[in-house]
């Protein structure tokens, strides 16, 4: 995802691409939706909530 998704649209800030590759984004994710944690795309959560795209979450941190 960090190639794929983030150094292939820009993202270039090191801690950020660390920060993304350390922490588990399926451990977010309710059980039935895990297997999609590294998709770039938004997911549902619960209460009509979403976990925004990879690529949004490092570009805005960036």
């Amino acid at each position: 995802m960090v190639d794929r998704d983030l150094r292939g649209r820009g993202v270039r800030h090191e801690g950020v691409l660390a920060a993304m590759s350390a922490v588990p984004r399926e451990a977010f994710l309710p059980p039935e939706m895990r297997h999609l944690a590294y998709e770039d795309r938004a997911l549902p959560l619960s209460q009509g909530q979403t976990i925004s795209q990879p690529y949004i979450v490092a570009a805005m941190t960036e």
